[in-house]
């Protein structure tokens, strides 16, 4: 018999004109076919109102796994079991999603009618961490999920000390912008590190995201230790029947206040013609014109990534931005892509040897400096990485396209 539990605090929360997620879990509890969801989900909600009432918090971890894995499931265990024994153990289940989360609504349902079958029904797409979130099972059902889903393809993601699952956008299939092959860099650099991922042995997270252009619209730049995004280095093509298109339909005052303004390099000019110049060189690439025009303008022709690490939320330090370590790098050759993953793994191997204990490898950049850090990982510093020179009053700017250009033909005489 489902045991119910009186929840007058939780009912307030969905009061108003805003959702709940009280509301979800009330569904489940109250209108799911499976007496044992429906169990579980009152007691969740009995056990929450409790936590309300004293302010207090009763979930607490422990170990637990699947076979062969070290990472990949949140342990929790409550602390007042005994007054909500239906949700006794509610674990989560980190499972890893496809590049570019392309699903079908079969599989999806597959995966909806296992969850439950073993869990409580909740379920996130997706997590911060990027994972489906499968949230509340057993112990005892957690290997049997795990075993009958992954007959069918899906397997845990990071968790712990780990690499973690890595994102990337929905990139060219559904985006006119992509300037990378974001799948492929995606697959590669996780079927490379899955050891990594599922056998925690770093001081801390590892995360690795892809984005197919500027727009970052997997947030890479903040959230990524190796953040991977498409950009172009040529001059950005421009349609300028389009522009003109544009000018008629909207007016060139709307374009010069919302496009030509907004420029933040100031890169931009609306001739007498209706034509429209761009000065590519103080082109920055925040990807705003192409955004509003995306008829009109699109990336140049000579595509390829750009690299940073260190970004991450707040931690020890405070929030940090991504740092620039290779501004431009050409992705056409399987030699390229072998590339790109040794990067990655002396990246992973340099912060396994030199990180504290929960640092995040922005924070161990900002401990032992930017140029160890590109000297450990077997990277040549670069005048393009370094941060707005020309807003710094401590760069001098008379000689710097000479040097820029010796710097470059350097690097050309040493590629041939």
């Amino acid at each position: 018999m489902v045991k119910k539990y009186e929840t007058p605090m939780l009912d307030t929360l969905e009061e108003g004109k805003w959702p709940s997620f009280i509301t979800g879990i009330r569904r489940l509890a109250n209108e799911h076919p499976s007496e044992f969801i429906q169990d579980m989900n009152h007691s969740l909600l009995g056990q929450l109102e409790h936590s309300y009432e004293t302010r207090k918090g009763y979930w607490k971890g422990g170990t637990v796994s699947v076979f062969g894995y070290g990472g990949g499931i949140i342990p929790r265990f409550s602390e007042v079991g005994d007054a909500f024994p239906a949700s006794r153990e509610f674990h989560t289940l980190r499972i890893m999603p496809p590049a570019g989360n392309y699903y079908s609504s079969a599989m999806l349902r597959q995966l909806a009618d296992d969850w439950e079958k073993y869990g409580s029904g909740l379920v996130t797409f997706h997590g911060q961490s990027g994972d489906i979130m499968f949230i509340g099972t057993s112990t005892k059902n957690t290997q049997t999920f795990f075993d009958e889903i992954n007959e069918y393809g899906w397997d845990l993601g990071g968790a712990g000390p780990a690499v973690r699952t890595s994102m990337s956008c929905v990139g060219a299939a559904r985006c006119e912008q992509s300037c990378a092959n974001e799948q492929k860099i995606h697959r590669l650099l996780v079927n490379n590190f899955l050891d990594d991922m599922h056998r925690p042995a770093l001081p801390y997270k590892f995360k690795f995201k892809v984005s197919g252009c500027p727009n970052d619209c997997v947030n890479s730049i903040e959230r990524a230790d190796m953040a991977i995004i498409g950009t172009w280095r040529d001059d950005m093509i421009v349609d300028q029947n389009e522009i003109k298109a544009y000018v008629e339909k909207k007016g060139r005052k709307y374009i010069i206040d919302n496009v030509v303004n907004r420029c933040p390099s100031q890169a931009l000019s609306l001739n007498d013609d209706d034509t429209l110049d761009v000065d590519n060189r103080n082109c920055v690439r925040c990807m705003h014109c192409l955004n509003v025009m995306p008829k009109a303008l699109s990336p140049g022709n000579d595509k390829g990534i750009t690299m940073l690490m260190g970004g991450k939320r707040t931690l020890k330090i405070g929030d940090l931005m991504g740092t620039v370590v290779i501004p431009f790098m050409k992705l056409e050759t399987d030699e390229d892509y072998e590339r790109l993953v040794e990067i990655g793994e002396e990246a992973i191997d340099f912060f396994a040897e030199n990180a504290l204990e929960h640092e995040r490898t922005g924070e161990m950049i900002e401990r032992i400096g930017l140029v160890n850090y590109m000297e450990g990982i077997g990277l040549e510093i670069d005048p393009n990485i370094v941060s707005s020179p020309r807003q710094s009053s401590y760069i001098r700017l008379d000689k710097w396209e000479e040097e820029a250009a010796n710097w470059n033909n350097a690097q050309t005489e040493k590629a041939s």
